[in-house]
């Protein structure tokens, strides 16, 4: 893959990662990626888990959303069973 690749972005920041450079790094639907910038360049790395510390709501969501991807079947309805009934009670 040494042949440059360019995407244009939308109005909303986003660019679409071919699926060939998703692959090649082993990026699937859900994963958390990290996004840095360093002289001018973005990067896009994929990570297992969130740095500790980073307390952002969307660095909690990321660790939450892998979190839950990692747990049994069993774990999972559990939980949306409980946030579910967290959710009714806040509505009724």
């Amino acid at each position: 893959m040494n042949k440059p690749i360019y995407k244009l972005m939308d109005g909303k920041g986003r660019v679409l990662i071919p699926k060939n450079l998703r692959d090649a790094a082993k990026m699937e639907y859900g994963d958390i990626v990290r996004l840095g910038l360093a002289d001018g360049k973005v990067t896009v790395r994929k990570v297992d888990i969130v740095e500790a510390g980073d307390q952002s709501p969307a660095a909690v969501e990321a660790y939450v959303r892998a979190a839950f991807k990692s747990m049994p079947d069993s774990t999972r309805l559990e939980l949306i069973a409980e946030l579910s009934g967290l959710l009714q009670k806040k509505e009724g």
